[in-house]
């Protein structure tokens, strides 16, 4: 792809970074445009309207796509379908600009000065997504300008607790310690067992040393983050905890590096994984009653994730943990991704008196869902939406889709689309449509309607695409919960109890001590 970088906060937007193909189509060498404005590529002919459209879109840090005349360094005219768009951090904040050219110069209607509607609609398309790819590609590379040695400071400030749980005993706890110590670190608690483990890193139950109080500790492997290029998944998932503060997700109490390893300290959830749970019921399956109530909760917290522009995109049963008082708490953002909202106020359109609705729906809609997309192919196999397989880019619908196929696995205890191979299954994705077993448990009819609405294969027709979490809430399946108060409301009594751990845990010798780990 023809593409640069430029760097806004650079006196004129320099370019940082040019694509080789972009070098061949200009006719330039690397070092006679680095550090230069891309106004070298205007000629005689170039419109300088479409110039004063682009330099508008940069002061005003936003997308356009333009059609204009530029020039090679030999000064042949070439036809540019030119797309800029900014590249902004967690904060919003634009770091950056990506410009994308694609040389229409041999479907170029010159009569018009334009490219015909059809080739022009195919070149948006290229190079908007090839602008999006960009973006997740540079995301993915460590800040050049930090030293290895400094790459994880960000690890070493301290969390500030949250309204939600600020006067917690947990977080009395935490804040003794630093009160004494400063910060924290892994001299602070004491290691009890493993909870889990993954290719980067594991999961530790530890204990808050001289107090009762425990904690999960996530710790991550430095130099394999680093050899996979997944440092910026350590970033995000400690940026996107430390600014969550909700019954249903996990609240980060500290963070801080080892030699080797970064450690994040979140909430400890006995009752283990709600995948567990799922396995230990007599039909591997939940009542409707109970699926219904575990369905409710993830809505309420994907939709304050979406709220915050953050788009989960693993949602599964092993990524769902249970509380000690029988409430969900999604966990795992490493593959999630932060982005802007842009939040809006819907009031219902007033109708006529003999079909007016009833007084609580005529009420305003607070609706805030994260507005970019991704081209990055990330998920599990089973839950991964269709628009992430075709690789045309995805949003928070993808969310949508993964609770459609986690409440047809509380339901009826598997997935609906499980192939016997990765390709098969990635095949029943994208070309099958959902199919309801017949001759097991009964299924009510709303809830095979609202399988059935998240699973739309269209992101844009998908349930919850329009409106967020809105859509469900309102769907009869739903019917019974209080949102509001959901927080409150009793867990259902399952088949199989939750067994808590946290009675069995003094005296565990599992592990002796951190040196066996790290």
């Amino acid at each position: 792809k023809n593409f640069v970088i430029t760097d806004p906060r650079l006196p004129d937007n320099p370019i940082i970074f040019a694509s080789d193909s972009f070098l061949e189509l200009t006719e330039y060498s690397r070092e006679e445009i680095l550090g230069k404005n891309c106004r070298f590529l205007q000629g005689a002919d170039t419109n300088t309207e479409t110039v004063r459209e682009i330099r508008d879109a940069i002061r005003e840090e936003r997308n356009i796509t333009v059609q204009l005349l530029n020039y090679t360094k030999s000064g042949k005219p070439f036809w540019n379908l030119f797309h800029l768009q900014p590249m902004r951090d967690n904060h919003g904040d634009v770091q950056y600009f990506i410009g994308v050219q694609l040389d229409g110069s041999e479907h170029l209607d010159r009569e018009r000065r334009r490219l015909p509607e059809t080739i022009e609609k195919q070149g948006v398309e290229v190079i908007q997504s090839a602008a999006v790819n960009i973006d997740d590609a540079v995301r993915e590379l460590p800040d050049a300008n930090l030293a290895i040695k400094d790459l994880w400071t960000r690890y070493t400030s301290n969390v500030l607790p949250k309204p939600h749980k600020f006067n917690s005993a947990s977080w009395a706890a935490i804040k003794k310690a630093l009160k004494k110590d400063g910060s924290l670190s892994l001299q602070h608690f004491r290691l009890v067992k493993e909870l889990g483990y993954g290719d980067t890193g594991s999961v530790h139950l530890v204990q808050l040393c001289g107090t009762k109080h425990y904690f999960a500790m996530k710790s991550m492997d430095k130099s394999l983050m680093l050899n996979r290029n997944k440092v910026h998944r350590t970033f995000a998932e400690r940026d996107i905890l430390d600014m969550m503060d909700h019954p249903f997700l996990p609240t980060l109490y500290g963070s801080f590096q080892t030699n080797a390893h970064v450690c994040l300290i979140t909430d400890f959830c006995p009752g283990g994984e709600l995948f567990f749970l799922l396995d230990k019921q007599p039909t591997k399956s939940f009542n409707e009653e109970t699926a219904r109530f575990f369905a409710a909760e993830v809505v309420v917290a994907l939709e304050y994730l979406h709220y915050r522009g953050v788009v989960y995109r693993d949602l599964k049963p092993e990524n769902i943990l249970i509380q000690s008082n029988g409430h969900l708490l999604l966990t795992d953002f490493d593959l999630s991704f932060m982005s802007t909202t842009r939040p809006q106020l819907i009031t219902p359109v007033k109708t006529d008196e003999k079909h007016k609705r009833p007084k609580e729906s005529q009420l305003p809609t607070f609706v805030a869902e994260p507005v970019a997309r991704s081209n990055s192919f990330v998920g599990t196999e089973e839950y991964i939406a269709p628009e992430i397989i075709g690789g045309a880019g995805h949003n928070s619908a993808v969310d949508w889709w993964a609770l459609g196929i986690l409440l047809y696995e509380m339901l009826y205890g598997w997935t609906p689309f499980r192939g016997k191979n990765r390709q098969k299954t990635f095949w029943n994705i994208s070309n099958k449509e959902v199919a309801f077993p017949v001759g097991t448990t009964p299924v009510s009819l709303a809830a095979r309607q609202l399988i059935h609405e998240l699973l739309c294969k269209d992101p844009d027709r998908r349930l919850g695409s329009s409106s967020g979490a809105n859509e469900l809430k309102q769907h009869p399946f739903f019917r019974g919960i209080y949102w509001p108060l959901i927080r409150c409301s009793d867990p259902e009594k399952l088949e199989m109890s939750i067994r808590a751990e946290i009675n069995n845990l003094e005296g565990c010798d599992a592990v002796k001590s951190f040196d066996d780990v790290f």
